[in-house]
């Protein structure tokens, strides 16, 4: 697979003027006076169910609104400080992986993202410095699987029925959209059937194995391949089809159908009882079900869907991208192995974020964008409820703006790492 990469220009969500409302501007309050903008009764930056259940004063659906608001606000900041730990944490780990010391992957400054630029911007020095070292004269080229995010349906159906009042706990439909749903199936599984690492892999998943396979294995090997290689007997590295047992050195090391059991994952077709994680469709209701896709909540509010978005945004789950790379040509063999080893143990964290998470990071932002400009529409010609909320608006247009300043900075650096290790 070649990656594709298409840089996020500009900020996804621009700092909001606050000169229309000039209640917000003042957010240092008026002494003795409560309830003027610099006072508000919730933390705007922690958590969001905190926010959720408090007291702002205001009256009916204007409370609700304003606190879904201020959630989202919340959320979107939990979003943004996961990215950014993701992104500096797989960037700098490939950084030290290549040589680099503490003093190279930490910020100069402070700032949203600053973490995560500071860590890419030294895995991109490193690895130019180790391929050039390596000096790999017939080219390098990167096989990727990429990583398969999913949401959880359940987390939504609650988020929905704790935020719009409307809504009955327990009976929140969530759809999905452009995806497929797995989870545990205690039924009958129509579609693939995975199970998890060191699991047999024959009669209930007897298909594809993504690791090193014990017996009965046949498909693409690069480890060592004891039975045949195309046919001839093997007890070496096979660059054709082994088939018999694959001792491969980690995840992506083999790539087959394994009637043994599989070190990685093993994942087949499936059309009966599923031990693992069916995907497609079960006889009877998935447990903890998620969505690859698009979720598609209930009818609420604009300013809870954007909260709940951006929560279950935040705590999606990844399967990792598989990363092998192929190269042949180089000088210096010891750089070139570490050179391998870095990229293939790293960069699927950094993937993803770039191919796994983007998509729902970006819908989040904007939907929190869009809430955040509804209520301060709403709460400026309130009145009162500017009087008691002021405050809480300002502070989470900034969070917000902080927030998309970081994930954007993220981003951007995940892409130029990634475009340096060869999936650009």
């Amino acid at each position: 697979m070649v990656a594709k990469w298409r840089k996020i220009s500009g900020p996804l969500l621009g700092t909001m003027t606050l000169a229309a409302a000039p209640l917000f501007i003042n957010c240092g309050g008026l002494p003795g006076v409560p309830g003027l903008p610099g006072s508000c009764p919730v933390d705007v930056t922690g958590d969001p169910s905190a926010i959720m259940s408090a007291s702002l004063g205001l009256q009916g659906e204007m409370e609700g609104k304003v606190k879904a608001a201020l959630a989202a606000g919340a959320s979107l900041k939990a979003l943004a400080d996961e990215v950014e730990a993701d992104v500096s944490g797989a960037c700098g780990q490939l950084a030290k992986d290549l040589g680099a010391s503490d003093d190279d992957i930490t910020p100069k400054e402070a700032g949203p993202g600053k973490k995560a630029e500071a860590a890419c911007t030294a895995a991109v020095k490193f690895l130019g410095e180790v391929k050039a070292k390596a000096n790999i004269s017939g080219g390098i080229k990167l096989d990727i699987v990429p990583p398969k995010c999913s949401a959880s349906m359940s987390a939504m159906a609650d988020c929905a029925a704790s935020c719009d009042a409307s809504i009955e706990p327990g009976s929140a439909k969530v759809e999905c959209e452009g995806g497929e749903i797995s989870g545990a199936c205690e039924g009958e599984c129509n579609g693939s059937c995975q199970v998890e690492a060191g699991a047999a892999c024959e009669g209930t998943c007897g298909g594809k194995c993504e690791g090193s396979c014990e017996a009965g294995f046949s498909g693409t090997c690069n480890g060592t391949c004891n039975g045949k290689c195309d046919g001839k007997d093997s007890k070496a590295e096979c660059k054709g089809t082994c088939e018999g047992k694959c001792e491969g050195s980690g995840k992506g090391s083999c790539s087959g159908t394994c009637k043994g059991s599989c070190s990685a994952t093993c994942e087949a077709k499936a059309s009966g009882s599923c031990s693992g994680t069916c995907s497609g469709s079960c006889s009877v209701e998935f447990k903890a079900p998620k969505c690859s896709g698009e979720l598609k909540p209930p009818s609420m509010s604009a300013e809870c869907s954007a909260s709940c978005d951006a929560q279950v945004s935040g705590k999606v789950e990844c399967t990792p991208a598989r990363v092998n790379l192929k190269m042949s040509g180089a000088a210096d063999m010891e750089a070139a192995t570490k050179l391998k080893g870095a990229i293939e143990a790293n960069l699927p964290g950094i993937l993803k974020v770039t191919l796994g998470m983007k998509g729902r990071i970006e819908g989040a932002v904007e939907n929190v964008k869009a809430s955040l400009e509804g209520v301060k529409a709403a709460v400026t010609g309130g009145g009162q409820a500017a009087l008691k909320v002021g405050g809480c608006i300002a502070a989470s247009l900034k969070a917000q703006a902080d927030a998309s300043v970081s994930i954007n900075v993220s981003v951007s650096a995940s892409a130029s790492a990634s475009g340096e290790a060869g999936a650009g």
